[in-house]
């Protein structure tokens, strides 16, 4: 795969957690809009085992962005490449982002903000 012109890419977490809770099914909607957006050579996908965070999961990160997002769905998914696309953000589902030094959580970034 060439990746020059690529400016996403999404790892997508199959591990055994993320699997019961529909990973498969996630991976397979996000692959779908990706293609159906004609989006190929714009977003690169990769799927990765564990990723540490079976709480949250299925889990989708989001390079260079260093988005990590929660509780994915088939739907969500869809909604990911959207956005993403646009280079926007799924505010709904971000579990931590990074702010330029460090990853910080959903709740510790809306304190930041306030």
């Amino acid at each position: 795969m060439e990746l020059s012109g690529v400016n996403k890419h999404v790892l997508l977490c199959n591990g055994a957690s993320c699997k019961r809770k529909g990973a498969e099914e996630t991976t397979k909607a996000i692959r779908s809009e990706i293609k159906d957006q004609g989006l190929s050579d714009d977003i690169h996908t990769t799927l990765t085992l564990c990723n540490g965070r079976c709480q949250d999961g299925p889990t989708v990160v989001v390079y260079p962005d260093g988005d990590w997002y929660k509780h994915m769905t088939p739907k969500l998914g869809y909604k990911l490449i959207q956005t993403i696309s646009q280079n926007q953000k799924l505010q709904e589902c971000i579990a931590y982002s990074f702010n330029g030094k460090k990853f910080v959580s959903s709740t510790e970034q809306k304190k930041e903000n306030d």
